[in-house]
């Protein structure tokens, strides 16, 4: 056999594996995607002859498989508005729905971020 796998398609396929080991690399580094995950390099040469079996067609693909990205955690609570829809708000991280909290700015809040009605002041309803 005198198919030197480092020189196939002028070096054309070596160049594709180094990119996609390169993403492998990105990939690992990133503290997005789950650190343990295996990642994958593909090569694939595909070959057809001719009919005469004396020449073929090639087709090389070198591909890699990463790790996708980490999801992101959130919660939402769910309840019907005054009209009987349902609806949804993002949960505060942290929070118990029914549990006030204080934002940013020291004022108190529902589990969503909103100011209740009605609002605290000094330690009182208004």
């Amino acid at each position: 056999m005198n198919v030197d796998i480092a020189k196939l398609a002028g070096g054309a396929m070596q160049e594709r594996i180094n990119r996609e080991l390169k993403k492998v690399a990105e990939n690992i580094l990133d503290p997005n995607t789950k650190a343990d995950a295996v990642r994958t390099v593909t090569i694939s040469i595909k070959i057809k002859p001719n009919e005469a079996r004396q020449m073929a067609s090639s087709d090389i693909e070198v591909k890699s498989s990463l790790a996708p990205a980490k999801g992101v955690p959130t919660a939402f609570i769910f309840d019907y508005d005054k009209e009987g829809k349902a609806v949804m708000k993002e949960l505060s991280t942290g929070q118990d729905r029914d549990q006030l909290a204080m934002n940013d700015a020291g004022e108190i809040v529902d589990g969503v971020g909103e100011m209740p009605s009605p609002k605290v002041v000094n330690g009182k309803f208004r």
